[in-house]
């Protein structure tokens, strides 16, 4: 009997052991890429789809997107060196695997809907909106001497999940992968590059959002740690249909939908804005202490006008700067009545810079257009008065309609990528247009008119008052030029941000700059002998309106 009880405890033993075994046993995550990595038969291929979903931001933890996306790249090889499946039709991938001849006399279409299977064009149907073009040189410049290759073709939903993201579209700013669809080619076991005449891959989609810009990538799986897009190689081209996409190799491609002002966009701008702005305060201070100096210095200073105009838009210049520092960098710190105050207190320097180049704008109409009866009283007082005064009349009236508070740029899915205090959103957005954009424009319009009026003068009336001489040219074009800066034609360069990414650049660099500018100009028409500027007509026109005030 000692037999059997000792194979009963042996038994009974293995059972407890193997029970053990099964509970402390993880549950299998498909996820982690670890298992099946190379098996592509029905069941793997969901499981590893699932995926798509499950993996995202916040659950990244429990997926190898390495591995995963490693697993897809691959797909494609697998199907080339099979050659078992010419068609898979699954909800989350489309794909067509041909033999082609390499002798063929025409461009090839293939069809790219994502909701079919791909499919070859024959050449009496019409162009599909969704389609690849492989031109006939394509097979000519394949390696080695083939009559026949095997041509791979993928579509691939890869959701809204991590995967197929990269650092690019892990930023959090709205940027994506159109549609989420994944348009991938091979051609064998082959690695085509650097062909002669690049393949053309259409996307149709609507007509994207004006702060959206659409750009070809590929996905290069060396980029980073785990791969990311890159657009070396392909051309993006907007047509009516869609957008077209050229590129010159085979592997995965995709149509990225990205904010014309994305965050690392926002980033840079926001620095040359800062830089800029520190270094035209810098210059700003310089010119105020050179007028006090001056003023002290020179009897004249004290009586003419358009020194003491140039410094209160320096002024005012200067503490918008100021103020837009203090904005930008507490964010959204603090109360809510703290953010109204630095809302408030920015709008008003806004609008007084505003307001004291639309004043610049009509002392320079009273000195080189109007010339004659230009005497007003208390002249300078009352321009001060309209300068600090109007826009203070201004905030008053928007901060009682309480619309100061935290303002949020944003991105199509409502991320956030900036925020400072400005306009509250919603029914403050109307006061927004008014009262900046507005005010603004009329401004603008107004020194645009009186610049073109003088540069008019300059250019055509000079010669019959004064004796010509070589080389005079450059000095009228730096009188432009110079009177420009006091009248905000930088800030003009905003009517052209919608144009593309480079004007907005453009725009940051020399509006930040205006400061500069003006000590230049201030530096130059005051400091040295006035009859050796280039703006000595200025200067005496001035003279002579401040003898005609006194």
């Amino acid at each position: 009997m000692a037999t059997p009880r000792g194979l009963g405890s042996l038994l009974l033993l293995l059972l407890l052991t193997s029970g053990q075994e099964n509970t402390t046993e993880q549950p299998r995550n498909t996820c982690l890429g670890r298992n099946n990595i190379d098996k592509y038969d029905i069941l793997n291929l969901n499981d590893k789809a699932s995926c798509f979903t499950k993996c995202n931001q916040s659950g990244s933890n429990s997926c190898n997107v390495e591995n995963l996306q490693r697993y897809w790249l691959n797909f494609e090889a697998h199907l080339v060196k099979e050659g078992l499946t010419e068609k898979v039709n699954m909800t989350f991938l489309k794909a067509l695997v041909q033999n082609l001849s390499t002798n063929t006399a025409e461009d090839l279409y293939f069809s790219l809907k994502p909701s079919q299977i791909p499919r070859q064009v024959m050449k009496d149907e019409d162009k599909p909106p969704d389609r690849v073009r492989l031109p006939k040189s394509f097979f000519r410049s394949l390696p080695g001497n083939r009559s026949e290759v095997r041509l791979a073709i993928t579509i691939l939903d890869i959701g809204s999940g991590t995967l197929f993201k990269g650092p690019q579209l892990g930023l959090g700013d709205g940027s994506g992968v159109l549609n989420n669809h994944l348009v991938g080619l091979s051609v064998g076991q082959m690695r085509v590059t650097k062909l002669a005449e690049p393949l053309e891959i259409v996307f149709s989609h609507q007509r994207p959002p004006p702060n959206m810009t659409l750009t070809c990538v590929f996905w290069d799986s060396t980029k980073g740690p785990t791969g990311d897009w890159a657009s070396e190689g392909c051309s993006t081209e907007v047509a009516p249909e869609g957008t077209v996409c050229c590129c010159d190799h085979l592997t995965f491609f995709a149509l990225l939908l990205r904010p014309t002002l994305d965050q690392s966009t926002v980033h840079i701008l926001t620095r040359i804005s800062q830089a800029g702005c520190g270094v035209s305060m810098i210059f700003l201070a310089f010119t105020i202490i050179l007028y006090a100096v001056l003023r002290l210095s020179r009897q004249r200073f004290k009586s003419e006008d358009a020194p003491k105009i140039h410094v209160a838009l320096g002024g005012s210049l200067f503490l918008l700067n100021l103020a837009f520092l203090v904005n930008v960098g507490s964010g959204s710190k603090g109360s809510d009545a703290a953010c109204w105050a630095r809302g408030a207190v920015f709008h008003y320097f806004l609008l007084c810079a505003f307001t004291w180049m639309g004043l610049e704008a009509f002392h320079l109409y009273l000195l080189a257009v109007r010339v004659f009866n230009t005497y007003f009283g208390h002249y300078f007082l009352k321009l001060s008065l309209v300068g600090w005064g109007l826009p203070a009349l201004m905030v008053i009236g928007t901060g009682s309609a309480n619309s100061y508070g935290l303002y949020t740029i944003h991105d199509r899915e409502n991320r956030t990528s900036l925020e400072l205090c400005w306009f509250r959103e919603g029914t403050a957005m109307y006061t927004l247009y008014i009262t900046v954009h507005g005010y603004f424009l009329i401004t603008f319009l107004f020194g645009m008119v009186v610049l073109a009026l003088v540069a008019w003068k300059i250019f055509t009336l000079s010669g019959a008052t004064v004796v010509k001489e070589r080389g005079q040219n450059w000095k009228k074009v730096l009188t432009i030029l110079g009177l420009s800066s006091l009248l905000g034609v930088t800030w003009g360069l905003a009517i052209f941000t919608p144009l593309g990414l480079s004007t907005v650049y453009v725009f940051a660099l020399f509006n930040s700059l205006q400061g500069v500018f003006i000590c230049c100009w201030f530096t130059i028409l005051y400091l040295p002998s006035q009859s050796t500027t280039v703006s000595s007509s200025t200067a005496r026109l001035d003279q002579a309106h401040s003898a005609s005030q006194e």
